[in-house]
């Protein structure tokens, strides 16, 4: 017993400073994040200040961020522009994507394709769809040296929107299928939302189905803040 005592202050010593190690490296690495995508991703931010959040999902995904890795260097982009479709995102890639070379990038994106065509319903093909899309990924991958997040995009129960369902569930299939060729994580939100309104009806989330209210964009920032921790552990 009188050996190990003698021995845990050289132990403990080691240990403090492998910790005090980690510590240090993680100040001095500086963790570029760039959020993308429509409206959703946008939320009111100021375009002027790429650095302003905004008040959805992203400016909780940074909070819950921070707040689990307080020794992490990190900085937030968010170029998410209201009204974007897959086709914006390859007409922004170089300025908004290949310029900013993130060390992550999250796209949330794909409404928009559906719903600026559902007043009379002549559907994007889910060819053109995947084409822009991949064009975006394909560009990230070879570009970038990013790690790359997908969030699936989503509908809650509206009897206003329940016929997007038509078009939209085969671009959430094309937004799976790139996943597994793309993503280094992504989050099936339109499953989870689904899940979440067993408890709480759609309005808890949002008010229109689409655009998450507090509730909804809180509800996304933490699991973006679970996958982070995931994608970092990798």
């Amino acid at each position: 017993m009188r050996q190990m005592r003698k021995c845990m202050p050289s132990a403990y010593r080691d240990c403090r400073n492998a910790q005090k190690s980690k510590k240090q490296f993680l100040r001095s690495v500086k963790m570029k994040i760039l959020f993308q995508g429509d409206s959703i991703t946008d939320a009111g931010r100021d375009r002027s200040d790429y650095h302003n959040l905004g008040q959805g999902y992203p400016f909780y995904a940074a909070k819950y961020i921070r707040e689990e890795n307080p020794d992490m260097d990190l900085e937030f982009i968010n170029l998410g522009i209201s009204g974007d479709q897959t086709k914006d995102l390859v007409n922004r890639l170089q300025s908004d994507f290949i310029d900013i070379q993130p060390d992550l990038v999250s796209i949330h994106i794909g409404v928009n394709d559906t719903w600026h065509r559902a007043h009379n319903r002549a559907w994007l093909g889910n060819d053109e769809f995947e084409a822009n899309y991949r064009k975006v990924l394909t560009a990230i991958k070879e570009k970038t040296n990013a790690k790359i997040l997908m969030i699936e995009q989503f509908l809650l129960p509206a009897d206003d929107k329940d016929y997007f369902r038509v078009d939209l569930n085969g671009k959430i299939d094309v937004e799976r299928k790139l996943a597994r060729e793309f993503a280094d994580y992504y989050i099936p939100l339109d499953g989870l939302f689904a899940q979440a309104c067993i408890d709480n009806d759609s309005l808890h989330w949002s008010a229109d189905a689409v655009h998450p209210n507090a509730n909804g964009a809180e509800f996304i920032g933490r699991l973006y803040a679970d996958a982070f921790k995931r994608i970092i552990s990798k």
